[in-house]
């Protein structure tokens, strides 16, 4: 299983609006690839960063899926957050392995 999270730090004035988008149309459509098993978004707290970060984490069941969503899905969905939001985020992804627990 993977995580791939994706981090946006927004200003102030396209939180709101970045929000409704994510909830109502982005993370629907990211999850209508069939290529994530679950979504969570969360909003950071403590940042040390100006604006307001959120991250946006999707559940993979394999390598194979989260390869397919960024060859074939990824570009244009970026595509539609940098024309609808350009020059108000700045983002950066991060792919991570889940790892067991020891008994």
């Amino acid at each position: 299983m993977l995580l791939y999270n994706v981090t946006l730090i927004l200003e102030e004035s396209a939180a709101d609006e970045w929000l409704q988008w994510m909830q109502e149309t982005h993370i629907p459509e990211v999850m209508a690839t069939g290529m994530f098993v679950s979504n969570r978004l969360l909003k950071v707290l403590d940042s040390p960063n100006e604006g307001v970060t959120y991250c946006t984490q999707y559940v993979a069941e394999s390598m194979e899926n989260y390869d397919q969503y960024q060859q074939v899905y990824a570009p244009a969905l970026q595509e539609d957050l940098n024309e609808k939001f350009k020059n108000r985020f700045v983002a950066y992804r991060t792919l991570m392995e889940f790892v067991p627990p020891t008994s």
